[in-house]
């Protein structure tokens, strides 16, 4: 886990066409804590301007301008990151302890993290970090009905910031907190007006990094209670959240297999899994997540967080019945604890 740890973080910038996602760059380059971060900029379309929004554009940037990076990621993402790490290597460009990519408004974010998780050179020198989506206040209902990129923008992110939320109407928000947690309660979410838009808290911790690692479990644990206040609700392009809980403990070979299995089978249909589990034979919690048809390595604890030793688990699927996955883990566990 120590060598995982160690790798450089892949943070995604993501969000719908006009969401903001270059104006919460610029604001988080600005940050001292941000002076060890390369950057990588995509836009839709033959000429690349966002890059000129930037105040801090050197040596560490790279714009991405060949098409959306869902459709170029063997010809321009893969190479894109390769170049920047050849150059740190060398020594042409500052030693970047972490990367940020900026996506353009159309993009699936999971297109990335599978290239992170599975090129076989990128895997050996980066991680994925947090995904982060800007969210349009003022249209964000209608996008998120009309347009399925939206959709799986919020359904696949980590963190959640609200944009424009000055030019709501009143008593617009609650109602789109209360949807953007139906459809991904494991992302906490931000309003950028409140100026508490620090680099820390959106790329920095996460359940890897030494100092956040607690605190992002704690969120999973929340967002367990919250799946769990609106089971099997299906969503637009039927994205659905829920969680399963189990007071008993579980057999982690016999989890392990599942998972790889239901992964491996359903991938495409599985956009997110976060849980912090009670294993058997373990005095201290295991978290584990998952992004379609990848699982990262487990996180094994110092401690639980809370006086709760049960195991909570928290998915994020599209067309994949509840019902399904519940019957296919209880088989497992019954495999399991015979």
């Amino acid at each position: 886990m120590a060598d995982y740890a160690s790798l450089i973080p892949v943070n995604v910038i993501t969000g719908f066409l006009g969401s903001g996602k270059t104006t919460l760059l610029q604001g988080l380059l600005a940050s001292p804590d941000m002076a060890d971060t390369a950057v990588l900029i995509n836009e839709f379309g033959e000429i690349a301007l966002d890059h000129h929004l930037l105040t801090r554009v050197d040596a560490s940037t790279a714009v991405l301008s060949s098409g959306c990076v869902c459709c170029t990621v063997r010809d321009d993402l893969v190479p894109a990151i390769r170049g920047l790490f050849s150059r740190r290597e060398r020594g042409e460009i500052p030693r970047f302890r972490r990367l940020v990519i900026e996506t353009s408004g159309l993009v699936d974010p999971s297109s990335i993290a599978f290239t992170v998780l599975r090129e076989p050179v990128l895997q050996h020198h980066f991680r994925l970090g947090n995904v982060v989506t800007t969210v349009d206040a003022v249209n964000a209902r209608t996008q998120l009905e009309s347009f399925p990129e939206s959709l799986r923008q919020v359904a696949l992110a980590d963190r959640i910031v609200l944009t424009k939320t000055d030019l709501c109407e009143p008593g617009a928000i609650p109602p789109l907190l209360a949807r953007l947690r139906e459809i991904n309660p494991a992302a906490s979410v931000r309003d950028s007006a409140s100026g508490d838009v620090r680099p820390g808290p959106l790329l920095f911790e996460d359940v890897y990094d030494s100092e956040g690692k607690m605190a992002e479990v704690m969120r999973w644990i929340a967002s367990a209670g919250d799946a769990h206040g609106a089971p099997g609700h299906a969503h637009t392009e039927g994205i659905q959240s829920f969680a399963l809980t189990y007071d008993r403990p579980l057999n982690w070979v016999a989890f392990g297999i599942w998972l790889t299995l239901l992964l491996h089978r359903h991938g495409q249909r599985v956009l997110r899994v976060k849980g912090v589990l009670n294993v058997e034979g373990s005095a201290t919690p295991v978290a584990v997540h998952g992004v379609q048809h990848i699982v990262h390595p487990p996180v094994h604890l110092p401690a639980w967080p809370d006086a709760e030793r049960r195991s909570r688990i928290v998915f994020i699927v599209k067309d994949l019945p509840r019902a399904q996955i519940e019957a296919s883990l209880d088989a497992f566990n019954r495999l399991g604890n015979p």
